[in-house]
């Protein structure tokens, strides 16, 4: 009886990138056959020819028959990275996706005071509320999510990354303790629930929980924008990711609530992705009385 020939790490790299059908097949590949032998990336590159177990072929394999179902390569390897943390993710959570950064970043470059307050709302892996805590220790973070999957797997990524962030189950603000905050972060769902691309790509294996939004994609938007001011303190901040065809539907919500300093926020494609904006009571009853109609409307 005969072996099967060794395989060297370039052949298997390059047979698993013809396969894949993704925006970057030879990243999945180097991904899922570092997961599997262990070794970095770089080694691909220095040492192309190494050889790979007959196990660790058979395991590779499986892994890149699975991607090739469109299964999304963080769900197969267990974990993302975010804001150079490494967070564990499940199927019951979203991945999180490198633009969602730029939300981090807008955070941090708001002037908050050394012991801020922030609430992330939908917080899933907690990818926004952990990547916060990482540069501002003093921050007094709380993040929640209505599902109890996502709130442990949370919870488990701010255990072992050491990072002084409470995680509890609320849908957005229905179940949280009374209390104000300087600032409300929130990537929620935003895509409408009759949207093509829900049947495409990596999303037909997301949860549609963290995906879907009603017939706009803008039902938890509404709800976000409108509790919002009962939660902030006076001159708080509230800070969204929305789509990128959503930046004026979505800074006229905060307009019409009553928030100043509205501004759309571009992600890393230079595309309308988040909206912030500020509270103030005053700016709020001077819109009102601008525009008794809206108020009595609301």
């Amino acid at each position: 009886m005969t072996s099967k020939p060794s395989l060297t790490c370039e052949t298997l790299l390059k047979q698993a990138a013809g396969r894949i059908d993704s925006d970057s097949p030879r990243l999945d590949a180097e991904l899922l056959l570092s997961h599997v032998t262990g070794l970095g990336r770089t080694s691909f590159r220095a040492w192309p020819e190494r050889e790979v177990t007959e196990s660790q072929v058979g395991a590779f394999e499986a892994l890149v028959a699975e991607r090739v179902t469109g299964k999304p390569v963080a769900y197969l390897l267990g974990h993302q990275e975010f804001w150079s943390l490494p967070l564990k993710v499940s199927a019951s959570t979203l991945i999180p996706r490198p633009d969602t950064e730029c939300l981090v970043e807008a955070a941090l470059g708001l002037p908050l005071p050394e012991q801020a307050r922030v609430l992330d709302l939908g917080t899933g892996t907690g990818a926004i509320a952990l990547a916060l805590a990482s540069e501002h220790s003093g921050w007094r973070i709380t993040a929640c999510d209505d599902v109890e999957e996502a709130v442990e797997l949370a919870r488990e990524n701010a255990r072992v990354l050491g990072l002084p962030v409470s995680v509890v189950k609320s849908s957005w603000f229905s179940r949280l303790e009374p209390a104000r905050f300087d600032l409300i972060v929130s990537n929620p769902p935003y895509i409408p629930d009759n949207d093509r691309h829900l049947g495409e790509g990596d999303v037909r294996f997301e949860p549609a929980s963290a995906l879907v939004s009603g017939s706009d994609g803008l039902e938890d938007l509404r709800l976000i924008v409108t509790q919002s001011p009962d939660w902030l303190i006076e001159g708080g901040w509230l800070l969204v990711e929305h789509g990128f065809d959503q930046a004026e539907a979505v800074a006229g919500l905060f307009r019409e609530r009553g928030f100043a300093k509205v501004q759309n926020l571009q992600d890393y494609g230079r595309r309308d992705r988040m909206t912030l904006g500020q509270w103030c009571r005053s700016t709020a009853v001077n819109g009102r009385d601008f525009n008794r109609g809206d108020a009595d409307a609301q």
